[in-house]
């Protein structure tokens, strides 16, 4: 298995080199030069840690990797609170995807449990030390925090966008006492972060240097651990017999695009519904074509606070016929001139698979209270957007909504909505009086790199 840059201009590069990778040298993101296939008819009584293995494996290829690859999933899985690992929960018509199970109490811990494990043998290997930089609206730091602390042969800085996401969210980050792990607010937000990020792996010299990687969702494994648990939804809901559709909160569009992989590989997936919520930049650009940047506004549902959402751009190299030059040419229109406009063939391609959303602040709020009154059953903000987004859209047939982080991350939100504050849970609750640990900086690239660079 090979991988290409959406931009065409670098060279294709092995598994082992892809779980270690940023984004390629042209600029593009990484995507495997064809698609498996993965057997579903002998997927039937595997455990969701086998199941993640399977398919896992389907996209590294080489068989030197199967027996790590089960081996850090076992362990991985083994660290969530429900055996289930990815249990669904009936609500009404719809059901309740849950993936808040582990170590960080969101969606991000499936892949960065795994990977981060992964990207240190894969080191240990080479005899070789990286550092990771990650930007986080939230819950990507939190994860990465819990997955990497203490590894031998990985580094961590991670950039928030200070005051600009929960109190909860931060402390999972600054409380850690690792010496591998740092963190930074930057004054900005997080698209001024993600771009920041950006510039470090441009800089060659200075990504060889520091031999940077990354575990942000630009990182392909990354995508793929995540499309297990779209795959174990399908066979335990049956969907073989009536293909399904799914509810994403979308910001980044690194979740929704792994239900796109999930059904590339062969998957019974209907439709994804890209749920986002006042940042609205992908729903304009799916239901217009025009992929236009917007101001970024601070909402109640901050992991969706983007304007430039990075894998959006692998969803236009597959829609324009993995045309790399095509997409090449819109990402430095979209890089010149914040816009691009996708092609009438490539934009009838998405709208066969995917429809959106875009659910107002108001709305969010109240969509939690309705759900609480209804089924006494607290949600977090970005659950409330698909939950809205799939009951709106889909009332007449069954929607997999994807709850994607505990709503004891966001305790204030949902207080002010239901009245009731959700509890963290007993095992991380010693954050909220740790001490803190992390540095302001400013939302420039020299004092980034200053601060890299006294390590």
């Amino acid at each position: 298995m090979k991988y290409v840059s959406t931009r065409g201009q670098s060279p294709a590069i092995s598994f082992e080199d892809v779980l270690l990778s940023g984004p390629a040298p042209d600029g593009g993101l990484y995507m495997p030069e064809t698609w498996p296939r993965l057997d579903f008819a002998n997927l039937d009584g595997l455990s969701y840690t086998d199941l993640t293995a399977k398919i896992l494996s389907l996209f590294a290829g080489a068989h030197e990797w199967n027996e790590a690859i089960a081996r850090h999933a076992r362990a991985a899985y083994e660290k969530f609170d429900d055996p289930r690992v990815a249990p669904l929960r009936q609500v009404d018509g719809r059901w309740l995807l849950e993936l808040f199970h582990g170590p960080t109490l969101a969606f991000k811990d499936f892949a960065l449990q795994l990977l981060a494990p992964l990207m240190n043998e894969a080191l240990a290997r080479r005899g070789q030390r990286a550092l990771v930089v990650a930007a986080t609206s939230g819950d990507t730091g939190a994860a990465a925090v819990a997955a990497i602390e203490d590894l031998p042969n990985v580094d961590l800085v991670v950039l928030h966008p200070k005051g600009r996401i929960s109190d909860v969210q931060r402390r999972q980050m600054t409380t850690s006492k690792a010496a591998n792990v740092r963190n930074v607010a930057i004054e900005g937000t997080f698209d001024d972060a993600q771009s920041l990020v950006k510039q470090l792996f441009a800089d060659h010299a200075f990504a060889r240097e520091h031999r940077l990687a990354a575990i942000n969702s630009i990182n392909w494994v990354r995508i793929v651990a995540q499309a297990a648990y779209y795959v174990s939804t399908c066979l335990a809901l049956k969907a073989f017999r009536a293909p399904l559709t799914f509810a994403v909160p979308t910001g980044n569009f690194g979740d929704v695009f792994a239900g796109y992989v999930t059904k590339k590989i062969g998957a019974p997936v209907k439709r994804l519904i890209v749920a986002t919520n006042a940042n609205d930049i992908l729903a304009r650009a799916i239901r217009t074509g025009v992929y236009a940047r917007g101001n970024v506004h601070a909402t109640i549902s901050p992991a969706m606070d983007i304007q430039v959402a990075s894998n959006f751009e692998r969803l236009l190299f597959a829609a324009h016929g993995r045309d790399a030059k095509t997409t090449r040419q819109l990402m430095e229109a979209f890089a010149a001139t914040g816009t691009l406009t996708i092609q009438p063939a490539a934009l009838g391609m998405i709208h066969d698979t995917f429809t959106t959303m875009s659910v107002d602040e108001n709305t969010t709020a109240n969509e939690i209270r309705l759900v609480h009154e209804a089924y006494k059953l607290l949600i977090d903000p970005h659950t409330a957007v698909a939950f809205h987004a799939g009951r709106t859209l889909e009332a007449r047939e069954p929607v997999v909504v994807l709850a994607t982080a505990h709503p004891a991350k966001f305790p204030d939100a949902v207080e002010k909505a239901t009245g009731v504050k959700p509890e963290l849970p007993e095992r991380l609750r010693w954050i909220l009086t740790a001490p803190e640990r992390y540095e302001t900086l400013p939302n420039e690239i020299g004092p980034l790199k200053a601060f890299i660079g006294r390590r």
